[in-house]
């Protein structure tokens, strides 16, 4: 999981097992910011469309961007103006690909969590030192 802010910069990174939903690893995340500002706005893919996790959110003044699940069953929860923001969820995606332009990271060779933990962390250290 990475957590970048509008311009692409990764502020938060985390690793976990592929069997995990991700709807419970995205608080842990924004508490391992690097950041004291807390996020107003998260943009998440449809993984993230969860009401309880909106509510948790939103006690934090965090809004949830995400899309609807196809097959949701309860009512929607936000119209499309919000939505608008979605678009640029590139900035996210281009971030990760960054990231994995070191082979290291895009196969993951490392038996210890650890050390692939912390080579995720450079990779981000290796991105904000391009940017700056």
């Amino acid at each position: 999981m990475l957590m970048v802010d509008g311009e692409g910069t990764p502020l938060a990174a985390t690793i976990a097992s592929a069997n995990q939903a991700e709807v419970n690893l995205i608080e842990p995340l924004i508490k391992q910011r690097t950041t004291r500002n807390k996020p107003k706005r998260l943009l998440d893919d449809r993984a993230a469309d969860s009401d309880p996790l909106r509510q948790r959110l939103k006690a934090r003044c965090i809004e949830l961007i995400t899309p609807h699940r196809k097959n949701r069953q309860r009512p929607k929860t936000q119209d499309g103006r919000p939505l608008r923001r979605y678009k640029r969820r590139y900035r996210v995606e281009r971030s990760i690909s960054w990231l994995q332009n070191g082979r290291r990271l895009t196969v993951r060779y490392e038996h210890h969590e650890d050390l692939f933990l912390k080579f995720v962390q450079l990779g981000c250290l290796f991105t904000i030192l391009k940017r700056f």
